[in-house]
């Protein structure tokens, strides 16, 4: 459940206009997308509008809903057909309403009890409180249903039947009718300003309680011929929320002049059939004595130049980043070519943040708080309310800005972590795009991510997805898991990860993953993408001559010593004190390597706004000190330590000249630093040894690595003697298996498959009549067991 800010269960200090209480399948769920857009936006905006939820569905079945983003909280819940009544932002009972209801209920068991004697009757499998629901065959109920009655009356319980298949034993004087009076009385609530909604013959009892009322579009005949002579119950036209929006101008709940009733503008389409969404911009920008200057991207390894390869051949799309707003910056351009020459047709359209907002919302909430959760270090994360505000405020005009580049039918390609509520804003702007999620990090299981305060949210945004992808299974089946403990959930499909993928042989192996969800009516595609590496550009750097130089050079520096190398971000994931640690080890255990390895360790350090990387590199630069301080000779230094970043050509010179990659982090999404090095190595005709975390996602695809367990202080230092103890023609096959794979599953590989799978990934909905994600989930925890009109209770 989200956090929420606690609401006094007493009444609003001010009188509301409207006071709209709606059952949900079939009436606030339901309608045509541009009437539920209008109708929650009202709701949501308008401030003397008071909404209450009136379901058959108990609070934990409705619990999906509230994880919805898209949906308007309500301030009231009344559920279990009125036996449950909540505060819709505490979900705290609201009292003495509440424990009114209680006093008149037997219990549960009492009342199962009694009804185990009657034919037929089988117990409803979902969840509910103060209240026990049966389904029977058609005919069981008649002859029985005197007898039942007077069982129930014996226990002081009401009786409610539904399409001769149905039948609930409630507290007596209970139902959607009653309790919303109550709910009335005990809040004062103005009774001619109470609009209720519902679409079946469950929803009777709220229009004879004497409240104006509509029955939408599409309703039961049985509700309808109910409801044909009350003269407060519209009939309308319009199904769903369509119905709602109806009423509320025939009974004229609203003034004709309302600013809050206008419907929202339609989102605008763009030209781009394929827009990228990223947080960062596929260059370096920066202000420099009043003028605006860009430079290509220096981070050794990262995902933009990966990226950016799918518009390298003339490929029109956009790519929308943030960029910082400043004040002081004139003719500021919201829309700017990448590169004329080398990405003729794509643009950047950036959404500009101030300096406060890019603090908050990526260094230091993101990497504060969702961070070390997604890396399994939960007890380092840092949940603040008014980042989270933030963090919701940017990804809302990342949607916005994505809803504007993208043109009709395209695809929208959303990344990481960073932007996880932007698909559910994007689905309300754009209902008609795919949206497609690959999350870059790791993504951990349940016991880990629930730690999230608003988990529930994040799932409901990632859940309007079309497709979400993953680098390996074992991230796919956390995630599935994570869904699955959060609401109803069916898995569709499922498949062998073997031979792709290695199933025991290591800590993130797995042997199935699921493909396809489906989330009520909705399917969600899911699939493992491990990120391939750039080959040709690996090629292009290794012919330049100043590389061959400085590869030249590195060989005569080192030689005849052993180089280990070491590249990574200054991170406490990445493992880099136990790495060090495990060296110092080794050069005691075995002396005679003393004088004959070198680590070079590049460690990239963080911005310096990320404060939480100050006291691990003050540690970092100490252990490397006292490795030299306790080993070094005249003519050799163990480690040789770099805090800086390097230029992707060394980062490559480097690579080529390494005898040992040691990538070694405690846990890691994927781990390019790991194909590039085998890339290189590859092309280069090397027999480099890979020793590699089983924790890193690329462990589950690099057969031909040595793993090695970064938490097993003895393992990591028996890999690392190990690799540098291989007799060369072993060395020399692993690397042949390696360098297969990573030639096979480039990076055009990768994005071929990924984008064919989203295409793949369905089926197409009706855009104008699809619910809301966790709106249809919540849905189909209920219909378990019973047919469409009773699940509408």
């Amino acid at each position: 459940m989200s956090k929420q800010t606690a609401r006094p269960e007493t009444p609003h200090p001010e009188t509301p206009r409207l006071v709209l209480a709606t059952d949900l399948d079939g009436t606030f769920l339901a309608g045509e997308t541009a009437h539920r857009q209008r109708l929650y936006r009202l709701v949501e905006r308008h401030p003397h509008i008071r909404l209450v939820w009136v379901t058959g569905r108990s609070l934990e079945a409705v619990i999906p809903l509230l994880s919805d983003p898209s949906l308007p909280r309500p301030d009231y819940l009344v559920c279990d057909v009125g036996a449950t009544v909540v505060d819709g932002r505490t979900l705290q009972p609201l009292q003495p309403l509440q424990s009114g209801i209680d006093a008149r209920w037997p219990g549960e068991h009492v009342v199962a009890d009694a009804m185990r004697g009657f034919h037929g009757l089988h117990r409803q499998d979902v969840p509910q409180e103060r209240r026990c629901s049966y389904f029977c065959e058609p005919g069981v109920l008649a002859p029985q249903r005197e007898a039942i009655e007077d069982a129930a009356r014996a226990l002081g319980c009401a009786v409610l039947y539904s399409a001769d298949r149905y039948l609930d034993i409630l507290p007596p004087r209970t139902d959607k009718g009653r309790t919303l009076q109550a709910l009335a009385a005990l809040l004062r609530l103005p009774v001619d300003r109470i609009l209720v909604a519902g679409d079946t013959l469950n929803d009777l009892s709220m229009y004879e309680a004497g409240f104006n009322g509509v029955c939408v579009g599409q309703s039961e005949p049985a509700l309808l011929e109910a409801t044909h002579r009350h003269e407060h119950v519209l009939h309308a036209s319009e199904a769903g929320c369509g119905g709602i929006l109806q009423a509320i101008e025939h009974f004229g709940l609203l003034p004709a002049n309302d600013p809050h009733v206008e419907a929202p503008a339609p989102g605008r389409a763009g030209q781009s059939d394929l827009v990228m969404v990223y947080h960062r911009l596929p260059f370096e920008e920066s202000f420099e004595d009043g003028k605006l200057v860009r430079r290509r991207p220096t981070s050794p390894n990262g995902i933009i130049p990966s990226l950016l390869s799918f518009f390298a051949g003339g490929q029109a799309g956009s790519w929308v980043a943030w960029t910082l707003d400043d004040a002081k910056r004139e003719g500021f351009e919201a829309r700017t070519p990448v590169d004329v020459d080398r990405y003729p047709n794509l643009t950047a359209a950036r959404v500009p943040l101030s300096k406060a907002e890019v603090d908050a919302f990526y260094k230091r909430f993101s990497k504060e708080a969702f961070w070390p959760m997604l890396h399994t270090f939960w007890e380092r994360a840092r949940f603040r309310e008014d980042d989270w505000k933030v963090f919701l405020k940017v990804n809302r005009r990342f949607a916005e800005a994505a809803a504007a580049e993208a043109a009709h039918g395209a695809t929208v390609w959303l990344h990481d972590y960073n932007l996880w509520m932007v698909p559910a804003r994007l689905r309300e702007l754009r209902p008609d795009l795919k949206i497609a999620f690959f999350h870059h990090t790791y993504f951990p299981s349940a016991d880990i991510f629930n730690v999230v305060p608003w988990r529930r949210e994040i799932l409901g945004s990632l859940l309007s997805c079309d497709y979400i992808g993953f680098h390996i299974p074992r991230q796919v089946e956390n995630f599935v898991d994570v869904v699955r403990g959060a609401m109803p959930t069916e898995t569709l499909e499922r498949q062998g990860c073997a031979p792709r993928f290695l199933t025991y042989g290591c800590a993130v192996g797995l042997d199935t993953m699921t493909t396809r969800l489906r989330v009520g009516d909705r399917e969600v595609g899911l699939g493992a993408h491990p990120v391939g590496t750039d080959l040709g550009r690996i090629r292009d750097v290794l012919a330049q001559r100043s590389v061959r130089n400085s590869l030249e050079k590195l060989r005569r520096e080192i030689s005849p010593r052993k180089l280990v190398l070491s590249i990574e971000r200054l991170d406490y994931t990445k493992g880099t004190l136990e790495k060090l640690e495990a060296f110092d080890r080794l050069l005691e255990a075995q002396p005679q390597l003393q004088g004959k390895v070198t680590l070079v360790m590049v460690c990239v350090p963080a911005a310096k706004e990320m404060t939480i990387y100050r006291q691990l590199q003050t540690q970092i630069e100490q252990a490397v000190g006292r490795i030299n301080g306790r080993h070094s000779r005249l003519d050799w230094t163990p480690v040789r330590f770099f805090a800086r970043p390097l230029p992707f050509e060394e980062v490559v010179a480097h690579y080529a000249a390494a005898d040992v990659m040691w990538i070694t982090p405690l846990r890691d999404g994927l781990n390019l630093v790991a194909k590039e090095f085998v890339a290189t190595q590859g092309i280069e005709g090397g027999r480099g040894v890979l020793v590699l975390s089983e924790f890193a996602g690329a462990a589950a695809e690099m057969k031909g690595a040595l793993l090695t367990n970064p938490h097993d202080p003895a393992d990591l230092t028996a890999a690392l003697g190990q690799a540098l103890a291989m007799d060369p023609d072993e060395a020399e096959g692993r690397l042949r298996q390696l360098y297969g794979i990573v030639e096979n599953y480039d990076v055009d590989r990768w994005g071929r498959d990924f984008l064919a799978a989203v295409r793949g990934a369905g089926p197409q909905r009706n855009t104008n009549t699809t619910p809301s994600v966790s709106a249809t989930m919540a849905a189909a925890s209920g219909r378990s067991q019973r047919g469409d009109g009773a699940a509408r209770a």
